[in-house]
């Protein structure tokens, strides 16, 4: 009989289930999978072998947690308050899974602590790798037990503080979770009622934060008044912010990339997918990294600009003259090959390939065919 794959997929975030979901279409159809996610509604198509094993958040309180914070946390966790039945339940969950389904291997995409328990239980686990200040124990503990990491972006935008033996074990598979490919350009604005010769300037937040100030983006709206600005995602309302015409707040959409083809100039934070989506859309890009844990996205953003892909921004202009500034840095620095060269042609199977071929190690056997 075939050994599972487990797969831990972080709920807050549809990107984690498409990059699940996207790995799990590419392994082959003889390899069971089976998904422990606190939600199993966020998730697109997926193969016949998976299944998903709901369990109770790890992070949302229901009421019936007591009250224990007087108790030290130690340095290798970083979210594990003591007397939340929820995370007991979501753990034994997992604990006897482990033991019934003897898994090959368990993929853990965001929990540190996850991670531990798999290997804990004796289980070897690939931890998803993510840019950040995560030199603390909790992470090292999951990085350093981890059989192998996973990095949903390009060998090149790797932080400059993970050593030689951190880099060895990473498979890197730019662009997975998204279309590598996207839509057409025309057909885009099209769908999008844009003109062909519009300039259009796409403001784009993701699910992680609370999205981007509405007086800043008035501001940049008024310095480049020709153009047509439009934002997706959450904006956040500011009392004093006076917009002009040119500016449309779309909200939330389930057509990004669309609108990411359509574009001229992308301002976006700098969150897993939407990097991805850029990059491979290959559009000049303002990036203003948004408040995340451990600095996540304030170290992507310098790997971003270290690699001469995106034009950073600390946060958004603050004047008409900053705002100018910043839009032709962008236009002038743009290289539209150098963003390609950043996204695989078939990072999925590139991943699912490396999972093969890293269970069979551990397992010593030959592995999966396609």
């Amino acid at each position: 009989m075939t050994r599972p794959f487990g797969y831990f997929v972080h709920h807050q975030g549809r990107g984690h289930a498409e990059r699940c979901a996207a790995i799990l279409q590419a392994l082959p159809p003889s390899r069971p999978v089976t998904i422990l996610c606190a939600r199993d509604d966020i998730f697109p198509a997926l193969p016949a072998q998976a299944r998903i094993v709901t369990i109770p958040s790890l992070f949302e309180p229901t009421g019936q947690e007591v009250a224990m914070d007087w108790v030290a946390t130690p340095a290798t966790l970083h979210c594990a308050p003591l007397g939340w039945p929820g995370i007991r339940s979501a753990m034994a969950t997992i604990a006897d899974w482990f033991a019934q389904a003897d898994p090959a291997l368990m993929i853990c995409d965001v929990s540190a602590e996850i991670a531990q328990l798999a290997r804990i239980c004796s289980v070897p686990h690939v931890k998803v790798l993510q840019h950040g200040d995560r030199g603390d124990a909790g992470h090292r503990a999951a990085y350093d037990g981890a059989a192998g990491l996973l990095a949903a972006f390009h060998r090149d935008l790797a932080q400059p503080d993970w050593d030689a033996a951190m880099i060895e074990k990473t498979c890197f598979a730019g662009g997975l979770g998204v279309d590598t490919q996207g839509p057409d350009r025309s057909a885009a604005r099209e769908r999008l009622g844009i003109g062909e010769r519009e300039e259009m300037i796409l403001v784009m937040a993701g699910g992680g934060g609370s999205g981007f100030g509405q007086a800043p983006l008035g501001v940049g709206a008024r310095s480049r008044p020709a153009a047509r600005w439009i934002t997706i995602g959450p904006v956040v309302r500011d009392w004093h912010a006076t917009e002009p015409a040119n500016i449309d707040h779309r909200g939330w959409v389930e057509n990004a990339a669309d609108y990411v083809a359509a574009a001229d100039l992308v301002i976006a934070s700098t969150g897993n997918t939407t990097c991805q989506q850029i990059l491979a859309a290959a559009r000049p890009w303002i990036a203003v990294p948004e408040w995340r844990y451990f600095d996540e996205q304030h170290r992507k953003a310098d790997a971003l600009g270290a690699a001469g892909v995106a034009c950073i921004r600390p946060h958004l202009p603050s004047s008409a003259d900053a705002w100018t500034q910043a839009i032709d840095a962008a236009y002038a620095q743009h290289r539209p090959e150098r963003q390609r060269a950043m996204i695989a042609d078939a990072p999925a199977d590139d991943a699912a390939r490396w999972l093969e071929a890293l269970a069979a190690r551990l397992w010593g056997t030959a592995p999966h065919p396609a």
